[in-house]
């Protein structure tokens, strides 16, 4: 398959990623619009790194994450699910996985798999965290099999249609 998994300077292939993540996540032109300034802004903050899967040059999965921090936007909004929950302690000294995927072509091939525990396993940090859509899909099929728990259900950000699960796993991530 010439499979090759390694850093991805994400600023400079913004686009190609986004390429894949709206064919994995169904995004239209005005949503991959307002995805490619949060992705260039993220990728302006401490500690935020990325990787890339290609196979013949081709990208065709990435992930990133960064440090959480619990100004960021996204931690201001599931903070209050998680501290109802007695579990808002995750979003300290932990690494937050921002975007995970892989283009449909290219899934259920241990690509995804590769690339969240690749990151993670550089991380400084603890634990892991991240937001899923709240349905029974492979993505949180994948999490779990990587020892990620549920840690908050429904939870809602403003615009997404549908609810999020916020996951945690202690690091490194479970092999199989």
């Amino acid at each position: 398959m010439d499979l090759v998994i390694g850093p991805l300077d994400l600023s400079a292939h913004v686009d190609e990623a986004l390429a894949v993540q709206a064919v994995a996540f169904g995004l239209g032109a005005d949503e991959v619009a307002v995805r490619r300034q949060i992705v260039l802004r993220h990728m302006t903050f401490p500690g935020a790194r990325a990787l890339g899967a290609t196979v013949r040059g081709r990208l065709v999965g990435f992930v990133y994450g960064m440090p959480n921090d619990r100004a960021h936007w996204w931690s201001t909004v599931v903070e209050p699910y998680l501290r109802a929950r007695g579990t808002d302690f995750w979003l300290d000294d932990s690494f937050v996985i921002t975007e995970l995927h892989v283009h449909p072509d290219h899934q259920n091939r241990g690509i995804g798999r590769t690339l969240i525990t690749t990151i993670t396993d550089s991380a400084g940090e603890p634990r892991s965290i991240l937001s899923a859509i709240d349905t029974d899909s492979p993505a949180r099929g994948l999490y779990h099999s990587l020892g990620y728990q549920d840690l908050a259900r429904q939870v809602l950000f403003p615009s997404a249609p549908r609810p999020y699960a916020v996951m945690g796993a202690p690091l490194p991530l479970r092999r199989r």
